[in-house]
């Protein structure tokens, strides 16, 4: 369960996200590594960031949240290249399909073509309500599909869903 305060360091990181220092840079929000639930979102989006970030702390999993901003970043960390040699192993990627450098598609293809991450839930994030953009991800064997929505109002319940699901229901296999 989550202690009743949030970290002053999680408030700093959604500050900086807000105030437009997202910049590619991996950002670390929540807490300590050995701490809860690792989860590693792929979003390009500071707003989109900022407001799953903000669902997931009002949450009831204890949960550190990783933000990459571009697929390159996403990789780099999952594969521990430097500069992320020491980062944890996720439980969890929310991945938005429309990224920079390397596209959500292409990290999903890579995440599941590779023996050590491919047993990551990966829940795709994304604005594309696309049968074209679902078919596929569901082909590259996304773990599910999430359309964002866009009322401001929902968009918090539907991150909450999605913790709810795959960290209260399911049993992960946590790769610590």
């Amino acid at each position: 369960m989550r202690p009743p305060s949030s970290t002053s360091r999680a408030s700093g990181g959604l500050k900086r996200l807000l105030e437009g220092t997202f910049d590619g840079v991996l950002i670390d929000l929540g807490l300590p590594d050995s701490e809860g639930i690792q989860i590693l979102l792929v979003e390009d989006s500071p707003s989109d960031a900022a407001m799953t970030i903000e669902a997931l702390q009002e949450g009831q999993i204890l949960n550190q949240v990783h933000v990459a901003t571009d697929g390159e970043i996403a990789m780099a960390f999952l594969l521990r290249q430097e500069p992320y040699a020491d980062a944890p192993r996720p439980d969890l990627i929310l991945l938005d399909l429309n990224l920079p450098r390397m596209d959500g598609r292409e990290v999903l293809r890579e995440v599941k073509n590779n023996r050590s991450l491919s047993t990551i839930p990966v829940v795709v994030l994304t604005t594309s309500a696309a049968e074209a953009d679902i078919g596929e991800a569901y082909g590259l064997h996304t773990n599910a599909y999430v359309t964002k929505p866009v009322s401001f109002e929902a968009f918090p319940t539907a991150v909450r869903g999605i913790e709810d699901f795959w960290l209260s229901i399911v049993h992960l296999p946590l790769g610590r």
